[in-house]
């Protein structure tokens, strides 16, 4: 072992016995694992343990809808200032017709709302102005409503405790959910289902007549209770402060209430906040949820700290959710469920089951060959390849990554890899044997002329993965990780570690002359 270097040794070892430990939460698989130990393994992919799948679509309708209604409020706004009669509204698709009862200011009203308003089109006939939302405008909408919905559901389905789910666009408005280990996704649905919404509006208590004839007046709006529709409270229609301005929510308890929601607002929050309360002493404060009041307390004081509790007769785990649905921020628009499909284990198992078999065959027909090519160098190279496979696996359980299908695939494919070095290896050595070179100085020039052949050709694949990690998804990305790990092992077992073993097994065996 003189011609072998301690500290290489040492390294090499260090890294071989690491990688078998940390591979053991994997060999022995726990759902529920018992220490942090345990839990640092492998986790499987829809396709291998089972799990849930949905397809989500974004309603960019509603966000047309309520623009159309953004419009009708500025031009009512308008028409009042320039006191001209409105009468007829009629709000189509992605257009709204307004008719005046003289056309007298009606271009007068015309200029003041394009003033406001540059992506819409206005058209003016007598007494009648008809606005047009443009394509471009619409299709802005969409996409951003698509980008924020995707950030919004990764928020919380990570907020959920789902490891590695698969979240990905799909087409122009839907959004691909794959759910590993989920099998039953009503609470992900519910949590999803959820536009999260959250505003704060001052309670109108001195009209009871527009709110007993069920009709808002303008600047108005009449929502029902969270928990009983039947009650119904006449609220502002622009909100005092709303989500965005949130910036924490925690589930927490009241003495008074039982279960309740704690939240923060950020600096603007708390400014708006802190001045609602204080402007409204002894008035009702609505706390508006998705369209539906939660609260609505009496201001006892104003509050200043940029920060409250929500109460609504919560369960635990109510609370919780709601808690998890502010922090990460409210849908843009409602999501509906375009399809849904649950996978089972035993589909998994079975997928399970032939990766390892085909491992398994892949690996004995690997052996045999080096073994019978090779000889005793063959059986170290093998020894060798068992260690790579220990490697990958750890490595795999370390960065928490998702095993699937393909990706066995890939760590299949690392078999024959791992080997290809060894035989560059092998073939150098041979050749240096072959000019009646002694073996010890044979084995060094073999590993030293095949490093940079091995070195090219595994960089090489190192790019081919790296292109499939950042332009692939799902079970793609899956496949360029455990191959760019099997690579990495593959280059460190085959340069370091098969090296270690035949230095050890010449220093017992004491032999001078090798045949290969």
């Amino acid at each position: 072992m003189k011609n072998y270097p301690l500290w290489k040794s040492i390294v090499v070892i260090l890294v071989i016995c690491t990688g078998i430990i940390f591979a053991i939460p994997s060999i022995i698989y726990s759902e529920n694992p018992s220490n942090w130990f345990l839990d640092n393994k492998v986790n499987l992919g829809l396709d291998l343990q089972g799990g849930s799948y949905l397809l989500l679509e974004v309603e960019t309708d509603v966000l047309l809808k309520e623009e159309l209604e953004n419009i009708s409020d500025t031009v009512r706004q308008i028409s009042r200032n320039e006191k001209v009669n409105i009468t007829n509204v009629i709000p189509e698709e992605d257009q709204i017709q307004f008719r005046f009862k003289n056309a007298s200011s009606i271009e007068n009203i015309r200029n003041q709302f394009i003033n406001k308003y540059n992506y819409v089109k206005v058209v003016v006939n007598k007494n009648i102005m008809k606005i047009i939302i443009n394509d471009d405008f619409k299709k802005r909408i969409q996409e951003a409503a698509l980008k924020q919905s995707l950030e919004i559901v990764r928020k919380r389905i990570d907020e959920s405790g789902t490891k590695e789910p698969l979240i990905q666009r799909s087409g122009k408005k839907r959004i691909l959910l794959q759910l590993p280990g989920v099998k039953d996704p009503e609470r992900i649905k519910e949590l999803l289902g959820t536009t999260a919404k959250l505003t704060f509006h001052m309670v109108d208590e001195e009209d009871t007549v527009s709110l007993k004839a069920n009709k808002a007046p303008f600047g108005k709006m009449i929502v029902q209770d969270y928990i009983n529709p039947e009650i119904k409270y006449l609220v502002e229609k622009k909100s005092r402060v709303g989500g965005e301005n949130l910036v924490d929510a925690n589930a927490s308890f009241d003495s008074n209430e039982g279960h309740a929601v704690s939240f923060r607002f950020d600096t603007t929050g708390a400014q708006k906040f802190g001045k609602a309360t204080s402007d409204n002493v002894g008035k009702r404060f609505a706390v508006i949820l998705d369209g539906a009041v939660i609260t609505a307390p009496v201001i006892r004081s104003a509050i200043t700290g940029g920060s409250g509790i929500i109460s609504g007769n919560f369960t635990s785990q109510e609370a919780a959710d709601l808690a998890v649905l502010l922090r990460a921020g409210a849908l843009p628009a409602p999501l509906n469920i375009v399809e849904e499909r649950s996978v089972g284990p035993g589909l998994g198992a079975d997928s399970i089951s032939s990766g390892k078999i085909a491992s398994i065959i892949g690996m004995l027909c690997v052996c045999v060959f080096m073994i019978l090519i090779y000889g005793v160098f063959g059986l170290l190279a093998n020894i060798s390849l068992i260690a790579n496979l220990f490697i990958i696996v750890s490595l795999l359980g370390t960065i928490g990554a998702t095993l699937t299908l393909p990706g066995i695939a890939g760590i299949v494919l690392t078999i024959g890899m791992a080997v290809d070095a060894n035989v560059l290896v092998f073939e150098r050595i041979k050749e240096e044997l072959s000019k009646n070179s002694k073996a010890i100085v044979a084995i060094k020039n073999g590993f030293d002329k095949a490093i940079s052949t091995i070195l090219d050709a595994n960089i090489t694949t190192l790019i081919a993965a790296l292109l499939l990690f950042v332009f692939g998804s799902g079970p793609i990305k899956g496949f360029s990780i455990t191959l760019s790990l099997g690579v990495l092992a593959s280059m460190f077992t085959a340069i370091m570690f098969t090296n270690l073993l035949i230095h050890l097994w010449l220093f017992i065996s004491k032999k001078k002359v090798i045949i290969l």
